[in-house]
């Protein structure tokens, strides 16, 4: 590797010549390549340490603005990948110090890459979003737990008031069940799926009350049954409002982390 130079790494996938990536550039614009190991191929990218080192790239982080861009750019490359074959992407900023840290990286990992690339194949990965509306899902809560009662006008309306109150008092945790068996059920539709972190509000952008972040890995043939599953779910429970993203390289699911080195 030339001084002054590391290695991103994008993705691995199968196999991929140097020819098929045509004129795709990476991170810092620089002409995308492949590292070759015994059948898994690396796709990288030679970046200037200066920018891309330890240090700096500590620093560059915590510049958003730098970060979008950047992180634009890594997604580009791996979606283009994506729509080629089946890809394992590696996370943001993974950046080593030559090729031959890559050639080990591979041949070290190779049982995890290549029981990734064969759960990914032919699967693509949705993200699915649950929002809570604290009074309507209150009022929903509420309507069930006094539905069974046949009580007269004056007690029907004590018993309303009460499962109210009752609601309001519980709506955290009757949101985080709601959530947790939408992921459930999601679940039976999907190869695999993840409950994620739920998002900042502060990093969102949005006051939306989030209650469930999932992630899917969904067979290519059966992503529409899941996209009418998604809005079966979303008419199934009051209060609860579903978002369905996608299709996503499938970064959650790609199962195989080193440090750098």
């Amino acid at each position: 590797m030339t001084e002054g130079l590391g290695v991103w790494l994008y993705a691995v996938t199968p196999g991929c010549g140097g020819e098929e990536l045509g004129e795709l550039t990476g991170v810092a614009g620089e002409p995308v390549r492949t590292v070759v190991v015994d059948g898994l191929t690396a796709i990288v990218g030679s970046v200037p340490l200066e920018v891309f080192g330890e240090q700096p790239l500590r620093a560059h982080l915590e510049d958003l603005d730098w970060l979008e861009g950047t992180a634009r750019a890594h997604d580009a490359v791996v979606s283009t990948l994506v729509r080629r074959g089946p890809t394992v992407p590696l996370r943001l900023a993974t950046v080593f110090l030559d090729d031959d840290r890559v050639r080990d990286l591979l041949a070290e990992r190779r049982a995890d890459f290549a029981a990734a690339l064969e759960l990914v194949s032919g699967r693509t990965e949705w993200g699915v979003k649950a929002y809570g509306d604290r009074a309507a899902l209150t009022a929903a809560v509420a309507e069930s737990r006094t539905a069974s009662e046949g009580k007269g006008a004056g007690a029907a309306y004590l018993a309303r008031r009460r499962a109210q109150l009752s609601a309001q008092e519980t709506i955290e945790r009757d949101a985080a069940q709601r959530a947790e068996e939408i992921h459930t059920r999601l679940l039976q539709h999907a190869a695999a799926g993840r409950r994620q972190a739920l998002t900042d509000p502060a990093l969102s952008g949005r006051r939306d009350w989030l209650v469930l972040n999932g992630t899917y890995l969904v067979d290519d043939d059966r992503t529409d049954d899941f996209a009418t599953i998604v809005t079966a779910l979303g008419d199934e429970f009051p209060g609860i409002r579903l978002e369905l993203t996608g299709p996503w390289p499938p970064y959650s699911f790609a199962g195989v982390e080193r440090e750098p080195a």
